[in-house]
């Protein structure tokens, strides 16, 4: 175990509340936490509070991947910190999300994933989670 860490940084041209509570909306979620461009829309259920739970099933070619979590802290529109559990993650691996407005329709979103088995499944959810806040912006604006 490994404390590798993704740090992807992303200026997305909407509002601050618009960008944060799509995190916390299964709906949104489900049609932006793609990491690779192509997916179909993943099955999310969600329960958004402090300790709640979370799950997403990606479907890549005919595989389904489960993601799970729990909701760790949400700070409403600035901070948003959760475990993430797969079959590529390790153990305590964390996504910690921090918005900050640049201006009223635009926000700056820091990603940062700590803890990897190694640098090649590191540099895999790097593009993944690139993506996913590509495709973030592409939905909310």
């Amino acid at each position: 175990m490994t404390d590798l860490t993704v740090n992807v940084i992303k200026v997305i041209n909407a509002p601050i509340e618009k960008v944060f509570e799509a995190w916390l909306s299964p709906e949104t979620l489900s049609q932006f936490i793609l990491p690779m461009p192509g997916m179909p829309q993943p099955y999310v259920e969600s329960d958004a509070c402090e300790g709640g739970d979370f799950t997403i099933i990606m479907q890549v070619g005919d595989e389904k991947i489960p993601h799970t979590g729990k909701y760790l802290e949400i700070s409403r529109h600035t901070k948003l910190v959760f475990t993430w559990e797969s079959p590529f993650s390790v153990d305590n691996s964390i996504v910690t999300l921090n918005f900050s407005a640049r201006t009223k329709e635009k926000t700056n979103v820091e990603l940062t994933h700590v803890k990897f088995i190694d640098e090649a499944t590191r540099a895999d959810h790097e593009g993944g989670w690139s993506n996913i806040l590509d495709k973030l912006a592409d939905v909310i604006t």
